[in-house]
């Protein structure tokens, strides 16, 4: 059979463009099953407001997260197929990347940078894919295409464990220290046996499959992996983590468990989370066009809307620390002024330009604000800002004494927990630590009125802006006396097992 190179392109950027906006069924319905029987009420506002953006995002096209993510695609290419062109398979695979992140109608944030050991330069479409080929018997391509997002990506795990060391030991040790910027309820993967890459190649691709932990739960005769697979997610859920780590019922929605053959003296694990972004498609292409996608059945969504009647409104641009002073941990807000955002790449040479002695970047009054840990996707028609939810904040930790010393903020939103010192920190300057929901980009970009670049243009999705809100929401995880409400990672104890 004859595949088509524009065929090819074509379907790999209908596939990414699809998976910016649409949840998987299974997704859904796992997150609706989670948020139904959640009784922590921090945790099943999440999970809302998760459901919500997701829904939001289907409808609007727009991407439900906006870390659009590093791209992996799994290809298994038939022994039998010819190809009309003269690209590689890979260079057609990054084509489809281009174009699809590059799309006037719905750009995708282009996160992907080349030298990453020195210039760390922004390739601006967010090419190249990791890219994994199989061959195998046949005349069709089979793919699966999905976008990695690095909240979830960075918080992978490897070991080597002895042969009669236990798995679940070591899942149940390393799974707190991944934090909360994995943005659970997620998905576990898991890859055994081999050897290290082989492991982490296997982790990888159990997150591809399906969710269906639920009809596992009801065979009468289960294998030891599905028996495995059963066990880890009850023991993970009782650690009691939960949604974006603000405890509660559900971690995580399924455990993935692949294995192979492996030395005699050696047991390699690898673990990879998937976040509550969690994006990828299969489909296979014959010769005969462009793959065809599937359908999408709103239906499936439940009839959720926000609550706001327990949150405090409260006005940014008169916010004291006196006023401050008053909030505690769980509190929920709805915030209301003016904000100013900074990611990684901006901390970095806000440093630089300190220690240098030239002060900060003219035109940035970071005086009596928060600093906002976000990097925007492009606006398109007349949105003011495209998907703009938080990222991972424990990050930005090794500047938040500078930050705080130096620019006069009032406190910082992003994602996930805080380091013990950056806690002590915020205390110290009677600061507070909010983070919104991870996974509810296109959710909280509606709550952004203004919208405009203020620094560092250059960095692309880096830049800072400067941001006016109204209704916001926030939750507040430290408060100006260092109280954490993610201490939980630091209480979980787990009993050894023999499983």
């Amino acid at each position: 059979m004859e595949i088509k190179q524009k065929q090819v392109i074509q379907s790999v950027a209908n596939a990414l463009q699809y998976i910016s906006y649409y949840h998987a069924p299974d997704f859904i319905k796992a997150m609706a099953n989670a948020h139904e029987k959640e009784t922590h009420q921090s945790a099943k506002n999440a999970i809302a407001q998760i459901l919500i953006n997701s829904k939001m995002a289907a409808l609007g096209q727009r991407p439900m997260c906006q870390d659009t993510g590093i791209v992996n695609v799994f290809v298994e290419v038939g022994m039998d197929v010819t190809w009309e062109g003269d690209l590689s398979l890979e260079d057609m695979i990054n084509e489809g990347v281009r174009q699809a992140y590059t799309n006037s109608e719905n750009p995708l944030r282009a996160s992907i940078v080349e030298d990453p050991l020195f210039t760390r330069t922004n390739t601006k479409d967010n090419t190249p894919a990791v890219i994994h080929t199989k061959i195998v018997k046949g005349d069709k391509l089979n793919f699966i295409v999905a976008a990695k997002g690095c909240g979830s990506e960075n918080k992978a795990k490897f070991t080597v464990l002895q042969p009669d060391e236990s798995l679940t030991d070591w899942v149940l040790k390393t799974i707190p220290t991944m934090g909360a910027g994995w943005c659970p309820p997620g998905i576990i993967g898991i890859g055994v046996g081999g050897t290290a890459e082989k492991a982490m190649l296997m982790a990888k691709q159990s997150l591809m499959d399906s969710i269906d932990i639920a009809d596992i739960a009801k065979k009468s005769n289960p294998s030891n992996i599905e028996q495995l697979r059963l066990d880890l997610m009850g023991k993970i859920n009782d650690l009691g983590i939960g949604a974006q780590g603000l405890g509660g019922l559900t971690t995580v929605l399924d455990v993935k468990i692949k294995d192979y053959p492996t030395h005699a003296a050696s047991q390699p694990v690898a673990m990879i989370p998937n976040c509550a972004a969690t994006r990828h498609l299969h489909f296979s292409m014959d010769g005969t066009g462009v793959a065809e996608l599937p359908d999408v059945d709103m239906s499936i969504y439940p009839d959720l809307e926000m609550d706001y009647s327990k949150y405090k409104h409260i006005n940014l641009n008169s916010l004291t620390r006196e006023q401050m002073g008053e909030w505690n941990i769980g509190d929920t807000l709805l915030l209301t002024g003016t904000i100013i955002t900074g990611r990684d790449a901006a901390h970095k040479r806000l440093k630089q330009m300190l220690d240098n002695g030239e002060g900060l970047p003219k035109g940035v009054d970071f005086d009596n604000k928060f600093i906002y840990y976000v990097g925007p996707v492009d606006a398109v028609d007349d949105e003011v800002i495209g998907p703009a939810g938080p990222t991972t904040a424990t990050r930005m930790d090794c500047f938040t004494d500078m930050m705080l010393e130096k620019t006069g903020i009032l406190g910082m939103i992003g994602k996930a927990e805080r380091g013990q010192a950056t806690t002590q920190s915020i205390k110290k300057h009677k600061a507070s630590y909010l983070i919104a929901v991870g996974g509810a980009a296109y959710l909280i970009s509606k709550s952004i009125k203004k919208a405009k670049k203020i620094a560092f243009e250059d960095m692309g999705m880096e830049a800072i802006y400067e941001l006016e809100v109204k209704d916001m929401p926030v939750t507040v995880a430290v408060d100006s006396d260092g109280h954490n409400i993610h201490s939980i990672f630091q209480n979980i104890q787990v009993v050894s097992t023999k499983v």
